[in-house]
């Protein structure tokens, strides 16, 4: 028995089929797979800055002494959201939202105020990036053909995490309390991979050291990236054109106190690789010349070494996030900015 030729071309039209709905059925099982952990590792990132603000609600609480009743109050409840479960979680955390709200910040100290805000602001970003995991995992897992031949597996769906946000000014307690910068910031690094850092300290702590990349505020009427090539110019002497600046990368935002001033400061990163040279500091400012004390070229090891030694190198986990800006140099392709520590 032969086969005609319609028979042939009608069996190969449906092995082609089958053969492409099932390359799309892999490849679409290993995408919802990836969100599935992306998402399980943006709550776990949630769950953190959650843990981390309970522990700075039981400070200011213990700081808390014209409210006894509410600085009780407010311990019980951080106590009560770190054990409650998934589905109470959001009940509870709005608790304890609305205990720090009911405080007033003036009765407590500049620095415990920054730790609030910082670990407010550390819930906020988590927070937002869990939700952008969870919408983009619904989304792909609702379409008709992810539900017809079940890809999304035995996984359970992830759901919205919604707390209410507290604004800066309402941290604070006034206006004034804090000062608000936004600051450019470059990873400058060289040929070997290296990424040069500034140490330094507060004025009003000179006891206590720590390491930080070039950057500084965006002055009035300047734009993140001319602000970045400024601050290269003035904190090192070298030249950068804006436009050869890759970025911004990455988005952090910190509360700390510095030099008797309580500053909240939202720092954008960008990055830049240049051949080694001896950095001169002749742009700094009057508290420049009173705050940084030297610099170096550093390694991951570098960094760690330092880490270890009790000097602090911001920002958080920049060893783990130099193979990153080697990623973001080598493509000609601006980066999204994602939030770092």
């Amino acid at each position: 028995m032969t086969l005609s030729a319609l028979t042939v071309l009608v069996v190969g039209l449906v092995a082609v089929v089958i053969l492409v709905v099932g390359l799309w059925a892999y490849a679409t099982a290993n995408r919802l797979d990836r969100l599935h952990v992306r998402s399980d590792l943006a709550w776990q990132s949630l769950d953190s800055a959650l843990a981390r603000r309970a522990v700075v609600a039981r400070a200011v609480s213990a700081a808390t002494r014209s409210n006894l009743d509410a600085s009780r109050r407010l311990a019980a409840l951080a106590d009560a959201a770190e054990r409650a479960n998934r589905d109470d979680r959001e009940d509870a955390e709005n608790a304890v939202s609305m205990a720090l709200a009911a405080l007033d910040p003036a009765d407590l100290p500049p620095q415990l105020v920054a730790e609030l805000a910082d670990s407010e602001a550390r819930v906020l970003i988590a927070r937002r990036f869990h939700n952008d995991a969870v919408r983009d995992t619904l989304a792909l897992r609702a379409t008709g053909p992810v539900r017809l031949l079940h890809l999304g597996g035995t996984a359970s769906l992830p759901s919205y995490f919604e707390i209410a946000e507290r604004s800066a000014s309402e941290t604070f307690g006034h206006e004034g309390r804090a000062v608000q910068r936004t600051s450019s910031r470059v990873v400058l690094v060289d040929e070997r991979g290296r990424v040069l850092l500034l140490r330094g300290h507060d004025p009003t702590v000179p006891e206590v050291y720590f390491w930080f990349t070039i950057g500084g505020a965006v002055e009035s009427g300047e734009n993140l990236r001319d602000a970045a090539a400024r601050e290269v110019r003035e904190e090192t002497g070298l030249h950068v054109a804006a436009s050869e600046l890759k970025g911004p990368m990455w988005r952090r935002v910190a509360t700390f106190p510095f030099n008797g001033t309580l500053l909240r400061s939202e720092e954008l990163f960008f990055a830049f690789r240049t051949q080694e040279f001896e950095p001169e500091h002749a742009g700094f400012t009057d508290l420049e010349r009173r705050t940084v004390t030297g610099h170096r070229w550093c390694t991951e090891d570098d960094i760690r070494s330092l880490a270890a030694t009790g000097e602090t190198v911001y920002p958080q986990d920049l060893a783990e996030l130099l193979d990153e800006v080697n990623i973001v140099l080598a493509r000609r392709v601006e980066p999204e900015v994602r939030a770092i520590r």
